[in-house]
């Protein structure tokens, strides 16, 4: 198929390719569309994927671990990501960096690097979570867009006005703008949406951190330790475990993007080699993040102190100037909407994919005004899916730390760690393959401790949630 123009989906891994003659300069090394990625767009869309849910609960994680070991957590989860990261982006072409054969997703990866049993659970850990991420995102901008609402009702009715809302009819609202963006063909004409939520991005995120230092100058709302949250005086000793490891969990959903990666990657042009180009983004989009991350984590956690909220601008720590909430809040979800499509279009493609194999006629016939009928369908209903379950667990730190614990080890560490060792072929028990395993073990461990923490912190919510009664 070298040569052609594709014309239905897209990119590797996407849904099937109808090709038409056309220029040698129009195609890649695969016969495919050319590429026009670039280091700003991947740092776009890295920026994109990292900054969101996880940067609002920040200040809240932050306050459960203290001083000293929050502002250690963040910087030891970047330098690991960036790290395991760097083995991923070199494993998306098997042997040579420039001109090897290209894999097109994570799975791909997997496959032609170790294969067997590896393949299927890294399937299972990357679209499970990819799901699980649209879920979170849902949860997230339902909030912020009920708390523009709240917002204004304080300014004008009072701060001890029950402002509470139900975020359900948000929540439905989000979906129906996802059902129409998620028709949208592949993960290679989002470029323009990860731009737009990148700047929104920066944007709440730099209003976070100026509130809370004008917070913190002029009246921090409560006190600071150097081990964070105190027993028996903001919490019991068990709530302290859980709270603990479930911050360990939000903080590990900061960093979530390695599950995305290679798709990524595979928007970049090349030359030069796509693992270079994805190297240096890597590097501007971790250290751009974590920037942000200390500064609103450890601003917001001065601001506040132990009482910090689990989302620092929609749990009214702030109420004025009440129009800056108002913008902060409109860019989480302006955000969150291309959030959303950059980690739900690699799921679509994959499964769009396994259908073309299979049912070649199904994505090419059956159109309707020049749209398959069928991924009008099924896109459509995954939103559904997404949106029902969001309406039925909104519990904003609990479900991003299950998130978290779920993406962190298998898939930001286990793989790239284990590709890696088979791509350099490193002799057992040496003292790098020894490094590499404990590294990856010690992570193992934390992803446990997170994930038990908060599924106990969605199971003590549920005894208290009716959904569409309850208000917040």
């Amino acid at each position: 198929m070298v040569g052609g123009n594709n014309i239905n989906g897209g990119g590797g891994g996407g849904a099937m390719d109808v090709y038409l003659p056309r220029s040698q300069g129009d195609v890649d090394d695969d016969g495919k569309e050319r590429r026009t990625g670039t280091v700003w767009t991947a740092t776009a869309h890295i920026i994109t994927a990292v900054i969101g849910s996880g940067v609002l609960s920040l200040a809240w994680a932050m306050a459960q671990l203290g001083w000293v070991a929050g502002p250690i957590t963040l910087l030891l989860f970047a330098a690991i990501t960036y790290y395991t990261c760097g083995l991923l982006a070199d494993c998306y072409r098997v042997g040579d960096h420039a001109a090897g054969k290209r894999n097109y997703t994570y799975t791909d990866a997997v496959k032609s690097f170790l294969g067997g049993w590896h393949v299927w659970f890294c399937g299972f850990c990357q679209y499970v979570n990819m799901f699980g991420t649209g879920i979170g995102y849902t949860i997230t901008a339902s909030i912020s867009a009920a708390a523009i609402n709240k917002s204004n009702c304080f300014h004008w009715r009072g701060h001890a006005t029950d402002c509470s809302q139900n975020t359900s009819a948000y929540i439905i609202g989000f979906g129906v703008v996802q059902a129409v963006f998620c028709q949208l063909p592949n993960f290679h004409k989002l470029w323009w949406l990860s731009i737009i939520a990148a700047v929104m991005s920066f944007t709440y995120a730099a209003i976070a951190v100026g509130m809370s230092l004008a917070q913190t100058i002029v009246a921090p709302l409560g006190r600071t330790t150097m081990t964070g949250t105190v027993v028996g005086v903001d919490v019991d000793a068990a709530q302290k475990v859980w709270m603990t490891f479930q911050a360990l969990g939000n903080v590990a959903f900061a960093y979530s993007y390695a599950i995305i990666l290679i798709e990524i990657q595979d928007t970049l042009r090349s030359p030069p080699p796509e693992n270079e180009t994805m190297r240096r983004a890597t590097a501007m989009g971790i250290s751009t993040t974590t920037g942000f991350y200390l500064l609103c984590g450890c601003l917001g956690y001065s601001a506040f102190g132990n009482g910090a909220p689990g989302n620092i601008l929609t749990g009214f720590g702030f109420y004025e100037p009440y129009w800056l909430v108002d913008v902060a809040n409109v860019c989480i979800v302006v955000h969150l909407v291309g959030g959303f499509q950059v980690f739900c279009q690699p799921l679509f493609a994959a499964v769009e994919a396994g259908v073309a194999r299979r049912c070649p006629g199904l994505l090419a016939g059956g159109r309707a005004g020049g749209v398959s009928v069928f991924r009008l369908v099924w896109r459509t209903a995954f939103v559904a899916v997404i949106t029902l379950l969001a309406i039925l667990m909104p519990f904003f730190n609990s479900i991003l730390g299950i998130l978290g614990s779920i993406a962190f080890w298998p898939l930001t560490v286990f793989f790239p760690v284990e590709m890696y060792i088979q791509q350099r072929q490193l002799p057992r028990f040496s003292a790098k393959w020894v490094a590499l395993q404990s590294l990856s073990f010690v992570c193992f461990l934390v992803t446990v401790a997170a994930c038990a923490a908060s599924v106990q912190g969605v199971l003590d919510s549920l005894k208290t949630y009716v959904p569409f009664k309850t208000r917040s």
